[in-house]
């Protein structure tokens, strides 16, 4: 019979099968943050139960870590509480951590793929709705609860229903100035943030083949931002090439053998999905979000819908307007911008500040806009220096912050006052998450330069042509 990328995965990995129930599902990487585990760890202590797999298992702290001064001790009790009992808790079951200060510290959906802990064809959970990133590689990943992080601890296994399958495919070239980041939100924008709800999404054609694996990485990771489960990519030489030698992944006669699986892992040219769409690259531009959640986005050359051409609830829509404090009909470029981030899980990788530096070199940040720049993990971090990348930023007025998911959520220092501003990388733009009372406009890392210089939305077409 013929199967999809995900059928070929997930079957593999079945251990049992429940009659009218769901599959108990295998998990070959589990990765733990301080976020999710502190309760699971307390159920598996309860139960005077042990961890099953230690060295399956990977724990590093990222939501609650301050991005400036991490070499003192942390200010707020209960961030430093969360820290510690990870610590701990890894600690008690021989469990790797990257805590602060460790050279592998940084965001978990960051650090996994540099490392080789995310590999083709492996089923990899973490208490975090993001984890739908590391599909880039060919792998079944998805998000799971705090129960379910003490049920992956103790067992190794996970029982879920297998998902319905999704294929998105989008041929052409992508436009001038079109990033990845661009790509997956106007995904979302036609599909809505429910339109792939109880599905598994594989994205295939022409411009997902050209993407980096770093791009793959941003497509992947905003797939739970649809409604999906998870969402992933066939494994190519962009694959193998990037995982290769990293520390985790296979060597020698072991790695030749796992090419050999991975090598089987694509789709059946007849193999059936059951929903597919199909979109043109030449209709994407740089996009911007104007609402309350990531759907509700546009090209930036474009004006907020009026209420009568979006589908749903009038007054909902109105009340998202209300929230941003934006109108029916007006236009996005020159909206007033107080604060820029770049980084998180999204767009934290180096290839998005290679990006944000084109368009900043040479140039000055506006002087009312506050900036926090924060490289997804040390690698990254020692990669802007390395590259030049950093002078660049401080020549600009910038200042690079250290490696955590900052100002992507409310749970840490990085917080957008209320009725502010924000362009930010990151992946969600609801009401308060930035902080409470803060306004969120999601784009790519071209888009955030763009608007950290001139203090305003605007085209980053308009430096990039200029740069060229």
């Amino acid at each position: 019979m013929s199967k999809t990328l995900f059928d070929k995965v997930w079957d593999s990995h079945v251990v049992r099968s429940l009659e009218d129930g769901p599959d108990v599902l295998f998990i070959d990487r589990h990765l733990v943050h301080e976020v999710t585990s502190p309760v699971a760890f307390q159920g598996i202590k309860q139960r005077n139960a042990t961890v099953l797999f230690p060295a399956r298992t990977f724990a590093t702290a990222d939501h609650n870590t301050p991005t400036i001064n991490q070499h003192l001790p942390v200010e707020d009790p209960l961030s430093a509480n969360q820290l510690k009992a990870l610590e701990e808790n890894a600690n008690s079951y021989g469990i790797s951590h990257w805590g602060l200060g460790h050279e592998k510290n940084g965001i978990v959906h960051v650090v996994g793929p540099e490392y080789g802990i995310t590999q083709p064809g492996a089923t990899i959970v973490c208490g975090d709705s993001h984890t739908s990133t590391h599909g880039a590689f060919g792998a079944i990943a998805f998000g799971i609860g705090t129960s379910e992080v003490e049920m992956v601890l103790a067992t190794q296994c996970i029982m879920q229903p297998k998902a319905k399958k999704m294929r998105i495919n989008i041929k052409g070239e992508l436009s001038f100035g079109v990033t990845p980041k661009d790509v997956a939100l106007y995904i979302i924008s036609r599909l809505t943030t429910s339109g792939a709800t109880g599905y598994f999404v594989e994205y295939a054609g022409e411009v997902f083949e050209k993407m980096s694996m770093e791009g793959r990485m941003t497509v992947c990771n905003l797939s739970i931002e649809m409604g999906a489960r998870g969402g992933m990519i066939a494994p190519d030489e962009k694959t193998f090439e990037y995982i290769k030698g990293r520390e985790f992944t296979p060597k020698g006669a072991a790695w030749d053998k796992a090419m050999e699986y991975w090598k089987t892992l694509k789709t059946d040219d007849d193999a059936v999905f059951d929903k597919e769409f199909n979109f043109d690259a030449a209709d994407i531009e740089p996009m911007i979000t104007y609402g309350t959640n990531p759907g509700m986005g546009i090209g930036i050359s474009k004006n907020i819908p009026n209420a009568a051409d979006i589908s749903g609830g009038a007054s909902t829509y109105q009340k998202s307007l209300g929230y941003m404090d934006f109108h029916e009909g007006e236009e996005m470029i020159g909206k007033p911008v107080d604060y820029v981030f770049i980084g998180s899980c999204t767009n934290g990788r180096i290839e998005d500040f290679r990006a944000f530096a084109s368009i900043v070199k040479g140039r000055k940040k506006a002087d009312h806009v506050t900036a926090w720049l924060v490289p997804g993990s040390h690698k990254v971090e020692s990669a802007i220096k390395e590259e030049g990348i950093l002078q660049i930023l401080e020549d600009a007025g910038f200042e690079l912050r250290e490696p955590g998911c900052s100002a992507c959520l409310a749970m840490n220092d990085d917080k957008v006052p209320a009725g502010k501003y924000a362009v930010s990388t990151s992946n969600r733009n609801f009401e308060g998450r930035q902080g409470p009372g803060s306004r969120t406009l999601l784009a790519s890392p071209y888009s955030a330069a763009a608007a950290a210089v001139t203090g305003k939305v605007t085209d980053p077409r308009d430096f990039l042509k200029n740069n060229n």
